[in-house]
């Protein structure tokens, strides 16, 4: 093969190579052009493996001018590639305009509910005192949502009207005593904890009633535990939680898991005790249920009631939320209107 056979031939190649990547309207195009003519089967790879038939004092020229070929066309390629980049980055900009000057669209961010929010101060306050929190099943055995607790079969708690059952064993738990039967069985003593979590009853909704609630019960057991120990704690934890002039008062009551049993008041936080809207005139709000530890729950979970002693308490979660935001409807921390939620 000449010298000059192989010059017309690269020009050709040239001319045709250029004339599709003017003609070329998109990258893809441009791709197919670069490896048609630049690939390893490309029209200028067949003309170097044609070089085996140039004579020897012919091929330095022969190489310089596929070179010169190969470079005129990545060039041609480079240039064709900047081009359409920067064309379709300036369409881009027109179909996307951004007008700067309008009003940015807020991140609609989540927060936590009012249940959660009192929960955690609950917990803030009784974990600063030592305690534990610890969980337990919401499907729960007869035996400890009931029996453990000295409430026995037939006792009136254990009504079907009261209480949902699963079948004569197993209940959906109407409190979270059942936790503290379940730590107290353990026998790691001494005990300071509280156990929060949802519980069931059955009840028709109202205002102030669910069939499905919170609870937070507490419970310490140790030796020489005694009900000054109860109502210390507990007052301090009225003051944590409703500001530090809250008084609190006990007024006797009846639980079958504690004895003797009382209800725990705090002064209206409202109007300091004076009377009001709020607190029904009284200057006093109903908080919690609590107690010493009756000795037969203490026997029936395997602890010494002659060498240990402790009180329980139990609160209703949603009745913090209520008093501490004064909401007045319990319905209203579950019907998840945004409106409402968003005070929070």
């Amino acid at each position: 093969m000449s010298e000059v056979s192989i010059k017309e031939k690269l020009q050709a190649i040239l001319a045709d190579a250029c004339s599709k990547i003017d003609n070329s309207d998109a990258l893809d195009k441009l791709n197919e052009v670069r490896v048609s003519v630049l690939g390893k089967k490309g029209e200028l790879t067949t003309v170097l493996k044609g070089m085996k038939d140039v004579a020897p004092e012919d091929r330095p020229k022969v190489g310089q001018m596929v070179n010169e070929a190969r470079s005129e066309i990545e060039a041609r390629l480079d240039a064709a590639k900047k081009r359409m980049e920067e064309e379709e980055r300036a369409k881009k900009l027109q179909e996307e305009v951004i007008d700067v000057t309008l009003p940015a669209r807020k991140a609609n961010v989540g927060h936590r509910h009012p249940n959660t929010i009192a929960l955690e101060e609950v917990e803030r306050i009784f974990v600063g005192m030592g305690y534990e929190v610890v969980e337990g099943p919401e499907v729960e055995y007869d035996l400890y949502n009931f029996e453990k607790l000295n409430i026995p079969k037939n006792h009136p708690a254990k009504d079907e009207q009261d209480t949902f059952y699963i079948n004569n064993e197993i209940v959906l738990r109407t409190q979270t005593s059942p936790v503290q039967a379940r730590v107290m069985e353990q026998g790691k003593l001494p005990i300071r904890m509280i156990a929060p979590g949802r519980v069931f009853r059955s009840d028709e909704v109202d205002a102030t009633h669910s069939p499905s609630f919170h609870q937070i019960e507490g419970l310490v057991v140790d030796k020489h535990i005694t009900f000054s120990d109860l109502k210390g704690t507990l007052a301090e934890f009225a003051r944590e939680l409703f500001g530090p002039d809250t008084k609190t008062k006990f007024r006797p009551h009846h639980f079958p898991f504690t004895e003797p049993s009382a209800e725990m008041d705090v002064s209206c936080f409202k109007c300091g005790g004076k009377g009001c809207r709020f607190c029904k005139g009284s200057g006093w709000i109903e908080i919690l249920g609590c107690g010493m530890v009756h000795p037969h729950v203490f026997e029936m979970c395997g602890i010494d009631p002659d060498e240990y002693t402790g009180f329980a308490f139990g609160v209703g979660l949603e009745r913090i939320a209520l008093l501490k935001y004064e909401i007045d409807d319990m319905r209203l921390l579950y019907e998840n209107d945004d409106r409402f939620l968003r005070q929070f």
